[in-house]
């Protein structure tokens, strides 16, 4: 497979998991966070078609992993790189399994207790994901403004990760890393896959 195809699949895996994320996150999940009891009684479907979403999501992470590998299997860090994403997308499967058990919950304070699983677990992943972002950031022939970025929202899902474990007050700085984590990660993701789409495997690029 020529790298022109390789970088197309990588790019529209990127776009599919950019929309389904989307839905899942602030649709589905959050109209759990809303009105749990509501949404599990009377919206379920909702919730059933986001944890679809979710795994979604996870088929085309290790759809991009490979893509990814394939793309720059000449550079040595490219493997290790691999083996980050993979163990993101790992831990997300795991992650979507409190989903259907929320749906089974009763009381409100039990749903969001499979929420907050979800969470705690999926950040966890995205610990690995910012790991595999660095990488990426030496590994990819785009642009340096996108690895620039890429590189920043790398560091920012490991900083992330770490404030969530140890602050204890980290709800009082939440919307300060949310805002840090993602506005790299919006312009260097959807900057890498449009790039991807548009130019990827088709020319070179100085470092």
């Amino acid at each position: 497979m020529n790298n022109r195809t390789l970088s197309i699949i990588a790019g529209i895996s990127y776009l599919i998991i950019f929309f389904a994320a989307i839905f899942a996150n602030f649709f589905a999940l959050e109209s759990i966070i809303q009105a749990p009891k509501e949404t599990v009684e009377n919206n379920d479907l909702i919730v059933r078609i986001g944890i679809i979403a979710f795994l979604i999501t996870v088929v085309f992470d290790v759809i991009v992993a490979w893509a990814l590998k394939e793309l720059y299997r000449n550079h040595p860090l490219t493997l290790l790189s691999t083996y980050f994403r993979m163990m993101h997308a790992a831990i997300m499967g795991v992650a979507i399994f409190a989903l259907p058990l929320a749906l089974k919950e009763t009381t409100q304070d039990n749903i969001l207790l499979q929420v907050d699983t979800f969470n705690y677990i999926w950040l966890i992943g995205l610990f690995f994901f910012g790991i595999h972002l660095t990488l990426l950031s030496k590994i990819a022939i785009v642009p340096k403004f996108i690895k620039i970025f890429l590189a920043i929202a790398g560091v920012m899902y490991v900083a992330d990760t770490v404030a969530h474990f140890l602050l204890s007050n980290y709800s009082d700085y939440a919307s300060i890393f949310l805002i840090l984590v993602a506005i790299p990660s919006i312009f260097g993701e959807m900057s890498f896959a449009l790039w991807l789409l548009i130019k990827g495997g088709r020319t070179s690029v100085t470092p």
